[in-house]
């Protein structure tokens, strides 16, 4: 604040030959405007103390967050579909393409609903450290946060020491984490491809979303989360999306065995301009997956837009280098798969890294995951028909492992936390336990689910249906 003595403003240097009148009549006038300053100085005080005191301005509705928020919801959207429904059909043969496709436009359309329902609410209200309530169920609490037909900030945790207030509408938060559950269990399918019933698609998508998702989510992302609490770096979802993914994936290929065919057999993909587009897609979407999981226009959200890149093309790079090196040849679904690969191991990290870091974990990634893609699946003698758990489950592993070892603290920093969480062995050591935690509670629930679906409604196709194709099995339609 500027504080401006007016009363010295116009006073003129003391010059030398003055008679002692004139002086003293100056003195005296010094004495009159310090005497004035001082008392308005003193007057002054209790506002300057008023002003200290106030309380902090409430949190509101920030326009720029809220525009940025809207987008990333849409590009994350844009992942599932058309991304990822491209990216799959055009690695699946072509009397499998219509049925490919309307797996990933279907789970989209029925987890919308389930999350409505009951996700959000199991995933973001407060419950225990282990799995939210239903307080939130059917979006009940939307409407509190209506004041002349305006959104106002709403509290994740409310009530509670790590309650956070946001500056973006509930309604804004609560779809794009909906995206965000659509996408993970359409993931899944990229393990069971050309094989599962659409029926048991179905039902297991619901199933796996409220009874395996949405508890990871509360651990990792909800304040009260208990593996939040014991410092777990998740930026974007590398244990909640492609761990849990990929290792759903690595059970559902394992339970329903290996398509016919399977190392006898052509099963080359129809269409890689399919699965070009789709990964293209996908890594344009990953910028609103990253960047907005910083839930704000800021300079994190740009740093997490940065790495994503630095990554994704560095993964791509390094396992083009390796398959080239391996086979001679560096083929397109190679060089998309590193890419994607690399998206996924930076996802945790996002947030978290600097560009150097995150070009390591990309380099790294593209190599490991070509390895989870070819070498470790044929030793393993599994049918994950896509790589669901190659490039999400080896990705997502190695990124969650290496973020405790690249993260730069001032990135995480808060007012309570002001050094912020850096690389260090113990955060290795912590992103360990949330790996192995993630892995354990979703390898064994989605078992017991497979199960449990296939004594409702049966998993797999007829040979009959596999060797004639889903299209016209399963929905009555082929390509011409």
């Amino acid at each position: 604040m500027n504080i401006q003595f007016s009363s010295f403003a116009g006073h003129a240097p003391y010059r030398q030959g003055e008679v002692d009148g004139p002086l003293k009549s100056r003195s005296s006038g010094v004495l009159a405007a310090v005497s004035a300053g001082t008392v308005g100085l003193f007057a002054a005080m209790p506002a300057f103390a008023q002003e200290a005191a106030a309380p902090a301005p409430a949190p509101s509705i920030d326009t720029g967050d809220t525009a940025w928020m809207l987008v990333s919801t849409a590009l994350v959207l844009m992942m599932t579909i058309p991304g990822l429904g491209l990216f799959y059909a055009g690695m699946v043969r072509k009397k499998n393409v219509l049925a490919t496709l309307m797996q990933s436009f279907a789970i989209c359309c029925i987890i919308t609903i389930v999350w409505m329902v009951a996700g959000y609410s199991l995933a973001f209200s407060n419950g225990t450290p282990y799995v939210g309530g239903l307080s939130k169920a059917f979006l009940a609490t939307l409407g509190e946060h209506i004041s002349k037909g305006a959104d106002v900030p709403f509290t994740i945790g409310a009530g509670t020491d790590a309650a956070s207030t946001m500056t973006i509408p509930e309604s804004i938060f609560m779809m794009f984490q909906m995206t965000f559950a659509i996408i993970t269990p359409a993931l899944i399918a990229g393990a069971y491809a050309e094989r599962m019933k659409f029926s048991a698609v179905c039902l297991f998508s619901i199933l796996w979303s409220l009874i395996v998702y949405a508890p990871v989510a509360h651990w990792v992302w909800s304040p009260l989360g208990w593996l939040a609490g014991m410092g777990t770096l998740d930026f974007a979802g590398g244990t909640v999306v492609h761990i849990n993914a990929g290792v759903a994936g690595l059970v559902c290929a394992l339970v329903l065995g290996k398509r016919r065919g399977y190392g006898t057999e052509d099963l080359a993909p129809f269409n890689l301009t399919y699965a070009v587009i789709g990964a293209s897609l996908l890594w344009v979407g990953w910028f609103g997956f990253n960047a907005g999981s910083a839930v704000g226009a800021n300079g994190r959200a740009g740093m997490a837009m940065a790495t994503t890149q630095i990554a994704a093309a560095a993964a791509g790079v390094s396992w083009m280098v390796a398959e080239w090196f391996r086979t001679g040849k560096p083929t397109v679904l190679g060089i998309i798969s590193g890419a994607v690969g690399g998206l996924v191991a930076i996802t945790p990290a996002a947030g978290f890294v600097l560009p150097g870091g995150a070009l390591a974990i990309g380099l790294i990634t593209g190599v490991v995951c070509f390895w989870g893609a070819t070498s470790l699946k044929h030793m393993m003698g599994y049918d994950d028909s896509l790589d669901a758990f190659g490039v999400h489950g080896v990705g997502g592993i190695v990124g969650a492992l290496l973020t405790g070892i690249f993260a730069y603290g001032p990135l995480s920093a808060t007012d309570a936390n002001p050094e912020g969480t850096s690389g260090s062995l113990h955060q290795l050591l912590v992103q360990a336990e949330a790996v192995g935690v993630t892995i354990v509670w979703c390898g064994i629930m989605t078992f017991i689910l497979l199960k449990v679906v296939d004594l409702v409604v049966g998993l797999r196709v007829s040979t009959e249906a596999e060797q004639e194709g889903l299209d016209v099995a399963l929905h009555g339609e082929r390509i011409n």
